[in-house]
């Protein structure tokens, strides 16, 4: 009776098992063959971005504009305090303090410059002093010289002919000699002059220095030109300026007081996407602090060059993306979704991606009437593609590839040239465009070197914001 009960047990095992292998693999077959119909409707073409909200105007808050004279010999200054990003301030509040250490270092220069303009003058006056009371000194002694020669001269009108020739000649050589000694004199008046106005200049050009150093030193302490809210500035590399960060001559700016009325979210496309945006494109706009919240813009900028992403070989343009609407709870820097609707096709025929099979770079469809169908392709979104050729609105696809692909008949090889003809027009469009974005980039870089070249290689990082696209 026990093995009786055994056997039943292990035959009713084995149905039951065979009952699910069979239902899992008519459930394999079910899920392989799915077939969905090709859809018709309007077609949006997305290209979905992150971004980051700025303001479209913003008031800089800078170091003193005395950094910039050629007086002023003083290269980065560390930001030694800045007021947390956000904060609200009035006309006048104290924003930020900058290291005095390395001024004050040109400063103890600058002293020990002046004192030694003061000592050169005051030897120059002195030296010049001197030497013209002897030269006057020199000229009474000649004058007297000559008088005398001009007594010997009448004394000796009763002596014979050759001591008369030779007081004559005495006479000539003294008026000579004060006549030279009277223009010597004059020639170094000028000279004294000169090196009086030479040293007078010297003592007040460091004197200048000295004023407009003092100067820059009150200057130190960095205030709010007007009210509004503090926001950290970026550099050129994207980079924060913040406690510890530097300004230089060529860019004095501390922090930003952006206008808060008129937002945009600044975002960067991949070089695959960039072609597809253009300016005046409408977004869709979503700030992820407030989910709730839905908000529309337009492109208002794309660069035409694009920018080298940290620690990888990508490539992006910058794109700026104006909002539509005010908001008073947006702030600078929130993180922004934006869907960028890059094309509508209206009316067209689309089907799933997934349904899209490749061989030898000719794309076809498996239909459920039998057939592997090729198609025409247009453009694409993340799920969706438009099918030019090849279906009809009627027409049924399979998602995914058969179990017996080859007995499905192809069909549409008319198409192919179709296809071969598109793809060398695509390629001749990419050809362009990336002439025109190497034309592009050659032209910032010889803005750049022009920029040094007129200001030496300081004015790199300037040159470089300004020759950033969309400045």
């Amino acid at each position: 009776m026990k093995r009786n009960s055994i056997i039943t047990s292990i035959v009713i095992g084995a149905l039951v098992l065979g009952i699910i292998i069979y239902a899992l693999g008519a459930e394999k077959e079910n899920i392989a063959m799915l077939d969905v119909p090709v859809m018709r409707g309007d077609f949006e073409v997305l290209v979905i971005v992150t971004g980051e909200l700025q303001a479209e105007r913003s008031e800089q808050i800078t170091g003193p504009q005395e950094l910039r004279s050629r007086n002023i010999r003083i290269g980065n200054i560390r930001i030694q305090d800045l007021i947390p990003e956000g904060t609200v301030v009035d006309s006048g509040d104290y924003v930020a303090l900058l290291d005095r250490s390395e001024s004050d270092n040109a400063l103890k220069d600058i002293e020990d410059a002046l004192e030694r303009a003061e000592a050169q003058y005051a030897r120059t006056q002195l030296d010049t002093t001197i030497t013209l009371s002897n030269l006057r000194d020199e000229l009474i002694n000649l004058e007297y010289n000559l008088e005398e020669r001009r007594l010997i001269l009448e004394q000796s009108k009763f002596e014979p002919p050759a001591t008369i020739r030779q007081a004559e000649i005495s006479l000539e050589r003294a008026e000579r000699g004060l006549e030279q000694s009277k223009q010597n004199y004059q020639l170094r008046i000028q000279q004294a002059n000169e090196d009086m106005n030479e040293a007078s200049i010297n003592l007040s050009q460091q004197r200048r220095r000295y004023q407009e150093m003092l100067n820059v030193l009150d200057k130190f302490t960095i205030r709010a030109p007007k009210s509004g809210m503090v926001i950290y500035h970026r550099e050129w590399n994207g980079q924060r300026r913040t406690v510890g960060s530097t300004i230089s001559p060529w860019d004095l700016t501390v922090a930003t007081l952006p206008d808060l009325s008129s937002m945009m979210s600044t975002t960067y496309v991949n070089e695959i996407d960039v072609s597809k945006v253009r300016a005046g494109q409408h977004v869709r706009i979503g700030v992820d602090a407030f989910p709730q919240r839905e908000y529309t813009g337009s492109i208002m900028q794309v660069a035409n060059v694009g920018e080298q992403m940290p620690n990888t070989d990508a490539k992006v343009f910058e794109v700026r993306i104006l909002l539509n609407e005010y908001d008073p709870i947006l702030r600078p820097a929130m993180t922004t979704s934006n869907i960028i609707v890059t094309r509508t096709s209206k009316d067209v025929l689309y089907v799933p991606l997934e349904a899209i099979n490749i061989a030898d770079s000719i794309p076809y469809v498996f239909k459920r009437d039998g057939t592997r169908q090729i198609v025409v392709l247009g453009d694409a979104n993340d799920n969706h593609v438009i099918v030019e050729k090849g279906l009809s609105e009627n027409d049924r696809i399979y998602l995914t590839t058969p179990d017996d692909p080859d007995r499905f008949r192809l069909t549409g090889k008319d198409l192919i040239a179709v296809i071969e003809e598109k793809k060398a027009r695509e390629k001749v469009e990419e050809q362009a465009r990336r002439y025109e974005e190497e034309r592009m980039l050659k032209e910032r870089e010889e803005r750049i070197r022009q920029i040094r070249s007129d200001n030496g290689p300081g004015a790199a990082a300037e040159g470089m914001q300004r020759a950033r696209p969309g400045n």
